[in-house]
């Protein structure tokens, strides 16, 4: 179904006329709001040199209203001419924002354009006229978004990890030396507040000016592709803030809303996103596009997706997802998406986090967010070792589907949930082994760093696990903020920034730390085992719970010429070093690969398949043995 809203009849777009003068176009679709019915729609244009300025007020357009167009078009072109007071008609950036009236009454007194494509500070709309600037030069012709199976991702919010797009783009060797290849990026639209991790969007199409906007949202997303990294967006398409243009129009005209409704009991107070509605399904698929064309990106994660799901077969989330994958299909024009089947390789990861395992068996999501991990690493963090731990380290043993099958078309792609100890959405991982005296500005405790050996187990586990590893970002180091609880008026979770604490990654914590995840991240990368579907945990032995032991094994068959890889993992929660007995599952000589570099052994020479012999692990550690190939 193609979408019936129009982006060059919508937002700002500044051209220049042969005769080298500018002018802009600014338009908006307000369905219900017509000239009949007395309204008016004003825009207020001014120079951002001139915002300040005493004496210089913004200037005032009517917009004309199209009668008869499907959604209440109304648009006005400006002609850019200089004048003697000021700077407009000059190069340089252009914030407007939007008033209805009804009659000589404002209705609205000022309303951001929903469909903006750069933004001002607060609620403020932008646009940029640039006499001598050239169009964006992308340098990804020849990126290919990894397969699931190959994805590690990083989670983080680009204000608290490094401030702008161009702080994280600095940052890219960093990251690749934990082995990720996908960043998953929190909100990048612009908020109202200046401090607010982006969950209540103003607008849908406008990377956030305070992050660098457009071009720095480019220069980052092309970095990316140029070091072989994804980038995943936070989508939040489930609700907005009440000052989002088709929520605060509508509230204050009385007139029937075309996109919003309730949020849901739990959230009352927040506009949700009504995808019963053809508009509202329209103008997201539209901004999913937008993203994917004008950015560049990878994908998205869908923020609270059963604000937004109805079923399989639903018009909300299912199809949604199910639009976004047959329009990236397109290999010449996506042939960063292309599996080379006529598979899209675009990755939509859908928090769901009642039902993930639903969520990838029924709809066109190749990934989710689920808690699972999370869950179980902090009930048995500090306490006896959890056979329910174990089982969560491999995904479809407790139900997740391997692969997504279409039962009508036929067609499938694989899929795999999300690992992760840590997400912005919890204190961090390390809280939850001891606390330390000091507190945030809002009360939170810290977490004590010196604890940081209890998590390296987790850790190993992390990185060998079936499903996709993601990081929250810092917890490489030790990072220990805490938040406060997710309910229902607990903002100062959201409204309070957190940045990483990048000092911490030159003390002793720190560098202990962040050593294992280089030297886990170097593993998973280079052995394709870590990363595959085989998986099989050792469950016979009734001593190595008590002990605190899990034992398990991964394996990948030969492939081509690649050869057949055969890894056992040991995780050693106790406090106290301990044998592990083990049952070898082929003979052979196995290689401890963690510490091979600064405290090697002489690789186990084992006999027989199904021999048992014991392995030292040192407490809150962990052994991966590898069998080499023989000559």
């Amino acid at each position: 179904m193609a979408t019936t809203i129009d982006l060059h009849e919508v937002g700002a777009t500044a051209v220049k006329d042969a005769a080298g003068h500018w002018q802009v176009h600014i338009g908006v679709y307000l369905p219900g709001i017509t000239f009949p019915d007395g309204y008016r729609v004003q825009v207020r244009l001014i120079h951002e040199r001139d915002q300040f300025v005493r004496g210089i007020e913004p200037k005032v357009f009517d917009l004309s209203w199209h009668g008869g167009s499907a959604l209440d078009l109304w648009d006005v072109a400006v002609d850019l001419t200089s004048d003697n007071n000021g700077n407009f008609g000059q190069d340089g950036v252009y914030l407007y924002r939007f008033q209805l009236l009804r009659g000589a009454k404002a209705v609205t007194f000022w309303f951001a354009d929903p469909f903006a494509r750069a933004t001002g500070r607060g609620a403020l709309s932008a646009f940029t006229i640039d006499s001598v600037g050239a169009p964006f030069s992308w340098h990804d012709g020849g990126f290919v978004v990894p397969e699931v199976d190959d994805l590690v991702v990083y989670e983080l919010h680009v204000g608290e990890f490094n401030g702008t797009f161009d702080g994280v783009a600095s940052q890219l060797d960093y990251l690749k030396g934990l082995g990720i290849n996908a960043v998953e990026l929190m909100p990048v639209t612009n908020v109202k507040d200046e401090v607010e991790w982006g969950y209540t969007p103003l607008s849908y199409f406008a990377p956030d000016d305070r992050y660098g906007g457009p071009d720095g949202m480019r220069r980052l997303v092309d970095a990316c592709h140029s070091n072989g990294i994804a980038v995943i967006l936070d989508a939040v398409y489930s609700h907005a803030h009440p000052e989002f243009a088709y929520n605060l129009v509508y509230a204050t005209s009385g007139r029937p809303n075309p996109m919003m409704g309730p949020f849901g009991e739990e959230f009352a107070e927040a506009p949700g996103c009504d995808f019963s509605r053809g508009f509202t399904r329209d103008f997201f698929l539209t901004a999913s596009r937008y993203w994917l064309d004008e950015y560049h990106v990878d994908g998205f994660r869908y923020d609270y997706v059963p604000g937004i799901f109805d079923g399989a077969t639903g018009r909300g989330y299912a199809d949604l997802a199910y639009r976004t994958y047959q329009h990236t299909r397109q290999a010449a024009r996506y042939p960063r998406f292309d599996a080379g089947n006529g598979r899209s390789l675009v990755i939509q990861c859908a928090e769901h986090l009642q039902d993930p395992q639903g969520i990838l068996r029924t709809t066109y999501s190749n990934t989710c967010w689920q808690n699972g991990l999370l869950d179980e690493a902090a009930s048995q963090a500090g306490q006896p070792v959890r056979a329910s731990f174990a089982r969560q380290l491999d995904p479809e043993l407790i139900g997740y589907p391997d692969r997504y099958r279409n039962p009508t078309n036929g067609e499938e792609f694989p899929v795999a949930p999300f690992q992760y100890l840590e997400s912005h959405d919890h204190s961090r991982f390390i809280t939850r082994f001891g606390l330390e005296e000091l507190s945030d500005p809002v009360g939170q405790p810290y977490g004590n760093r010196h604890l940081f050996f209890k998590t390296q187990p987790y850790v190993i586990a992390l990185y060998t696990a079936k499903g996709v590893p993601m990081l929250w970002h810092g917890q490489e180091f030790a990072e220990n903020w805490s938040v406060t609880p997710h309910r229902p008026g607990g903002y100062e979770r959201i409204l309070f920034s957190r940045p990483l604490h990048w000092e911490y990654f030159y003390d002793l914590s720190g560098k202990a730390l962040i050593r294992l995840y280089r030297i886990m991240a170097a593993l998973r990368s280079q052995y394709r085992a870590l990363g595959s579907r085989g998986f099989f945990h050792y469950d016979d032995d009734p001593n190595h719970r008590k002990d605190g032991i899990i034992v398990f094994r991964r394996e990948a068959g030969a492939h081509g010429a690649l050869p057949a890889e055969a890894f056992v993992v040991v995780l050693n929660f106790s406090d106290n070093d301990v044998d592990a007995w083990i049952r070898w599952p082929k003979a052979g000589h196995w290689e401890e690969q963690i510490d091979k570099a600064d405290n090697p052994k002489p690789p186990l020479q084992i006999p027989a398949e199904g021999h048992v012999s014991p392995v030292r692990v040192p407490s809150n550690y962990g052994a991966v043995y590898r069998l080499v190939p023989q000559n």
